[in-house]
Parts: structure tokens; sequence; C-alpha cells
């Protein structure tokens, strides 16, 4: 095991320390494992050390760790909980188990409603007003389509838009006849 970075927090009353922990043949050390090796390294118990991280190279075989040495067991009590389980051996873990789900009773089943009380779509008088103000605007250009037909039925219809894009697009390669600009000057 080698001390790669050693930096002390005096507000916090703790060492942070990374160590490169070599594993030749083996694998990543587990948390414990390196608790203890740090824990005689810096000459404190193991309840004032905790393990943050290890990370090992795939293929490798060091591991950098992370490590927190508290001075004393009471500033270790910042530690937050999830980091303190991490470190107690597997069996002595606390393991976040979901809530059991209580049965909930069946839904009642709906009423039948008697053939009396059963109103028609038609009646509603809710609904009537959310449909009118989307026809409204339809009704009213359909009028004026049809006001416009109405004046003048032999003037031809104009054309959509994409109707106008397609006739500009097309070029005729012969002259025109009848037009100014077609007839060559001499």
């Amino acid at each position: 095991m080698e001390v790669v970075e050693e930096h002390v927090n005096s507000l916090l009353h703790r060492r942070e320390a990374k160590l490169v922990v070599h594993h030749q043949g083996q694998g990543t050390p587990d948390r414990i494992t390196v608790r203890k090796l740090a824990s005689d390294h810096f000459k404190a118990g193991l309840d004032q050390v905790y393990v943050r991280s290890i990370a090992t190279r795939t293929g490798g075989s060091s591991a950098l760790c992370v490590v927190e040495v508290y001075e004393d067991k009471k500033s270790a009590d910042i530690v937050p909980a999830y980091i303190k389980n991490r470190n107690l051996p597997k069996d002595q873990r606390v393991s976040k188990q979901k809530k059991e789900v209580e049965p909930r009773p069946a839904a009642p089943a709906p009423k039948p409603k008697p053939a009396a009380e059963k109103k028609e779509p038609n009646q509603h008088p809710q609904k009537k007003q959310n449909l009118l103000p989307e026809k409204r605007p339809s009704l009213r250009l359909a009028r004026k389509r049809n006001q416009r037909l109405e004046k003048n039925p032999n003037q031809p219809r104009k054309p959509s838009p994409s109707q106008r894009r397609n006739r500009a697009s097309h070029v005729s390669l012969e002259p025109e006849i009848g037009k100014a600009g077609s007839v060559p000057r001499d």
C-alpha cells in the first residue's frame, strides 16, 4: 500500500488520503480490507476510518482508494449514513427494503342507472357550448366562399399557392406568341 496524497482538513477534524493498494493476481480488495490497512497505517481505530471509494482500472492490479481518517469518534458523526453502511461487513449492513404494499379492497361495481335518468348526449348543455365555437370559423369561411361564387360564377378561381409554385417552376423551351417580351427585335 502506498499513500499518494494526504490532506489535513482541520475544519472537519479529519485527514483525507488517496491510497494505492496493490493486489497482484487477486480481485479488487473490499472496503473492509482497505479500512483495516488504512487504520493500521494511520494508527487509528476502525470506527474513525471510512473508505469513500475504491477504483480499479479494467485488468489492473492496483486500486486507487479515497479514505477519510477522523481524529475521534465524535467528529466521525458527520459521515453520511450510506457511507457508514457501505463500510460495514455485508452481514451487518442495513438494507433498504421496499415497503410492503397493503392490498387494497376491490373497487365496488358501478351501479346501473335507471333508464329514466339517462341523458342523451345532445341534451348536455356544456358539450354544446364547447362544440359551437369550433364550428363557427369553418361556417364563416364557407359563407364567404359561397358569396364569392354567387357574385361571378364565370370568373375563374384563384390558383392555390401550390399551383402558383408549380407554374413558376415550369419553364417552356418554345417562345410564347403574343407576349411583348417574346418577339425578337431587329
